[in-house]
């Protein structure tokens, strides 16, 4: 059975909005070894718009550094999912839209043959927590303090409280830390 992997960047205060968190080098190494372990990633709209166009157009631009042209093009090769009631259309060739319970698809997805799934975003991977649905997490948490901005899983209701297994951690030069996480 592939096993659905949640993946986010956040502050020590559990701040997830993009534009405040910090992002180098060896972080973005770390997404692309995790991007190249799964054949499918999944997003709600407004994370997909986030990723798609910017990252597609990032691995066609040679300019840009090698860690960002390397997480570009292992993110441009990757099938993607997007949930979705108002798009109507993706211009990714690697992207499908569904417009279904995230529950009932990522319980279908889970029973296939293929690599784990990569879900990213806040909306729907709280949905998937709250559903039980989630196997890993993967927490890259950086050396800020935002004081302000979404907070991570604020709005995540849990049947009851999930005790999580310890997997590995690993340091960044910059102060970030990549926190791993299974479901006992």
């Amino acid at each position: 059975m592939r096993m659905l992997i949640f993946a986010i960047n956040t502050t020590l205060d559990g701040c997830v909005d993009h534009t405040k968190q910090f992002v180098d080098e060896e972080t973005l190494e770390y997404f692309t070894h995790l991007t190249r372990e799964v054949d499918l990633q999944v997003f709600g709209r407004k994370t997909y718009q986030l990723m798609v166009p910017y990252w597609p157009e990032v691995a066609k631009n040679p300019s840009e550094t090698k860690a960002e042209h390397e997480f570009a093009r292992a993110f441009d090769s990757t099938n993607k999912l997007v949930f979705s009631r108002s798009l109507d259309s993706v211009e990714d060739r690697n992207t499908r839209i569904v417009r279904g319970d995230p529950g009932d698809e990522i319980r279908k997805l889970k029973q296939e043959q293929g690599k784990n799934i990569l879900v990213g975003g806040v909306d729907i991977p709280s949905q998937l927590m709250q559903l039980g649905l989630v196997d890993e997490y993967r927490f890259v948490v950086g050396p800020i303090v935002a004081g302000e901005g979404r907070r991570l899983l604020e709005a995540v209701s849990l049947p009851e409280r999930l005790q999580l297994k310890f997997v590995e951690s690993k340091f960044f030069k910059s102060g970030c830390v990549a926190l791993h996480y299974s479901k006992q």
